[in-house]
């Protein structure tokens, strides 16, 4: 799933957006601006989504989602409200598409034969080396 695909679900209506000031760049205009952008999406409520994806995110994004079951994301890397607003529903795109995603499982194989063989190969050479620092008069194991 990509995040153009969640966009067209309009959940941008559910957003809930609150800000704040921000401790990031902007010199003495910190003070004075709150460009601190923070998401609020309330995964429980939302009908855009079956209960199998809910669950899914649920899983995936269960450190950013609190006993309300609400998704909290925050963005303050930018100088401006709205360009941290931008970057965080970016984010929330980004993050939704990848819980989405169900990885293909891995098949499990065996080693081929040559890589075995190669394997085998630098262990010995790097037996034969360790060897070659021993002292003259020690003997062999």
């Amino acid at each position: 799933m990509t995040p153009e695909d969640i966009m067209m679900r309009n959940v941008v209506a559910e957003f809930c957006f609150a800000t704040s000031r921000s401790s990031g760049p902007g010199g003495q205009n910190v003070n004075k601006v709150s460009s601190k952008v923070e998401l609020r999406f309330n995964l429980g409520q939302t009908l855009l989504f079956t209960e199998e994806e809910k669950a899914l995110i649920f899983h995936k994004l269960k450190n950013k989602i609190n006993s309300a079951g609400e998704l909290i994301l925050v963005s303050q890397s930018e100088r401006t409200q709205v360009m941290n607003r931008k970057a965080v529903t970016d984010k929330f795109y980004r993050l939704i598409a990848e819980a989405l995603t169900v990885q293909p499982l891995r098949r499990a194989t065996k080693p081929s034969y040559s890589s075995k063989l190669r394997r085998l190969n630098e262990k010995m050479a790097h037996s034969i080396i360790k060897k070659q620092r021993r002292s003259p008069g020690r003997a062999e194991d």
